[in-house]
């Protein structure tokens, strides 16, 4: 078991950028991140949490979460494809989220990719999904970025989406179950082979 854990209030052991176990970020944790998802709305969802962590903390873009959600519809796809410019301006002015003018519109042009792009968002991370049977030892196992995220990158720029630099096409892979990054004993680590090292 990794020595990075953290175990919560319920005597689970977690990852340790969870730090408490009855928080909303535990939540995400336990129930969201690393579980894979093939729903329309969470992968834009993830992949517009991933747009505007470049350059920022994960903590930061966290807790601007439902924020997001409010700027962006719900991150309904067909919704935000059709915002217009008056659309981001406005957001630019919105305190409660994170005000780049780049991001916002690089959401609003993810959007318009996600709609119309062959293969499908869900398609393209699938065909990059993580065969690996072990949990990463620990935290300093874990790689901000792969050969696989680089691909899936380029292949998501060829199809006109926007700030998807191998980082955030990771972390992307990351929150939607396409790598499971649960360090080994998290509750959470199901890829590891139990009673194996």
């Amino acid at each position: 078991m990794s020595s990075d854990l953290i175990i919560g209030h319920d005597g689970k052991p977690r990852c340790p950028w969870v730090r408490d176990g009855d928080s909303p970020l535990a939540r995400y944790h336990d129930e969201v991140w690393g579980r894979r998802t093939h729903d329309q709305s969470a992968l834009f969802e993830a992949l517009t949490l991933g747009v505007f962590q470049v350059g920022l903390s994960w903590a930061v873009v966290f807790g601007k979460r439902e924020a997001f959600r409010k700027a962006f519809h719900g991150f309904d796809i067909a919704k935000v494809a059709a915002m217009k410019e008056r659309d981001v301006d406005r957001l630019v002015q919105d305190a409660s989220i994170i005000r780049n003018r780049a991001k916002i519109q690089a959401t609003v042009d993810n959007a318009r990719a996600m709609k119309s792009a062959s293969p499908s968002l869900a398609a393209l991370a699938k065909s990059h999904e993580s065969s690996r049977t072990r949990a990463p030892r620990s935290v300093a196992d874990l790689p901000t970025s792969t050969p696989e995220a680089e691909a899936f990158a380029k292949e998501l720029k060829s199809q006109g989406y926007r700030f998807v630099g191998p980082t955030s096409v990771y972390a992307f892979m990351q929150n939607v179950g396409v790598v499971n990054d649960h360090v080994h004993g998290c509750f959470r680590a199901a890829d590891y082979v139990r009673g194996k090292s």
